[in-house]
């Protein structure tokens, strides 16, 4: 009973204190660690496909937002990047030597079995207008899946909607077609305002309930250095959601959204983390939201990209990977049971 004392004492402190200019520890919540999924966009979903695979034992599904396959980049840099995004005329990534290279590193003991993705439910979307990652590169993400094991009742892949490079949401960015900031796009499919994060949440969990259409949960910022080396280029602060239902322990999952490149808060504010409408489903559904942040850093990663490319080393898609075991520490917090309350957390500004 103290782990729920604990918790129920951790989510009244959120509600009484008063928003703060620093940001505090990232708290332990509780939450299962049972049923964590990732998304993400761009270079975000490059790196939710990556964390899938590396830590598949753990993650219940991903959606994956105009991204291409695991090891893509075979850590070359710049090199194959742009076959990996599909900007290269008539050669597009060869999704079986990814997979092989994802069944070497899991024997090597460096990812988690692949054999556990047959379990996953994966949302896979490309829209029609993206200039920025091609269709040809999304549709080899979906042959890794498939060559990976992952049931073809699991994969759910969109890619007729004329959106651009974006995120789609009901009611926030801008028109469906744009490849411009905020990288977020309003799109009407079959007459109705298409809601990405409702998609990707109805596809990896099933029967779920409609957004709530007041948030009652606190928007929270945490210092994301505690678990992040400098040189990793993720920033010193992060972002959770954690809706009011979950100050009950083991009530809630975790659910992972990586921004995509020029998406950082440092570049388009709360556009990602507090417009888009994960927070509306998770606050329904008993999902923490966690939001990661990447920073620009030089030379290699002026445009504050997730690393799929191997400029953190090259171990940077393996489990030991510095962001890759910065996201996954961080998780493991919020599915800690806390031995007393948390100290105060900042309300995100």
């Amino acid at each position: 009973m103290k782990p729920l004392f604990s918790i129920a004492t951790a989510a009244l402190a959120f509600c009484l204190l008063p928003p703060a200019q620093a940001s505090n520890p990232l708290p332990a919540m509780g939450a299962s660690a049972d049923g964590t999924s990732v998304s993400g966009l761009s270079s975000g979903a490059f790196m939710a496909v990556q964390y899938q695979v590396a830590y598949s034992a753990s993650v219940s599904g991903a959606g994956v937002v105009a991204g291409g396959p695991y090891y893509c980049a075979a850590g070359l840099l710049l090199t194959y990047s742009g076959i990996c995004m599909g900007l290269v005329p008539f050669v597009s990534p060869n999704a079986d030597l990814m997979v092989r290279a994802a069944q070497f590193f899991a024997a090597s003991g460096l990812i988690d079995p692949i054999s556990n993705l047959q379990k996953d439910r994966v949302y896979v979307f490309s829209g029609t207008m993206d200039t920025v990652v091609h269709q040809s590169a999304v549709n080899a993400t979906v042959a890794f899946f498939k060559g990976a094991g992952v049931p073809k009742e699991n994969l759910l892949y969109v890619k007729t909607v004329p959106s651009g490079h974006a995120l789609l949401t009901p009611a926030f960015g801008n028109h469906c077609g744009a490849n411009e900031a905020p990288f977020i796009s309003r799109c009407t499919v079959q007459k109705k305002k298409y809601d990405q994060a409702g998609a990707i949440f109805s596809h990896i969990y099933g029967n779920i309930k409609p957004p709530a259409t007041a948030r009652t949960g606190q928007l929270l910022s945490f210092r994301q250095n505690e678990f992040a080396d400098p040189s990793s280029s993720m920033s010193e602060d992060a972002f959770v959601y954690v809706p009011a239902s979950c100050a009950k322990a083991g009530s809630c999952k975790v659910h992972v959204a990586f921004h995509g490149c020029k998406q950082s808060a440092d570049v388009v504010g709360d556009d990602f983390y507090g417009k888009s409408s994960y927070n509306d489903w998770a606050d329904s559904n008993n999902i923490i939201m966690l939001y990661p942040q990447v920073r620009a850093s030089l030379p290699f990663n002026e445009n504050g990209c997730w690393d799929w490319i191997g400029y953190t080393g090259p171990n940077y898609a393996y489990k030991t990977g510095p962001q890759m075991k910065a996201v996954r520490a961080m998780i493991e917090r919020l599915t800690s049971l806390p031995a007393s309350a948390p100290g105060p957390v900042a309300t995100a500004q």
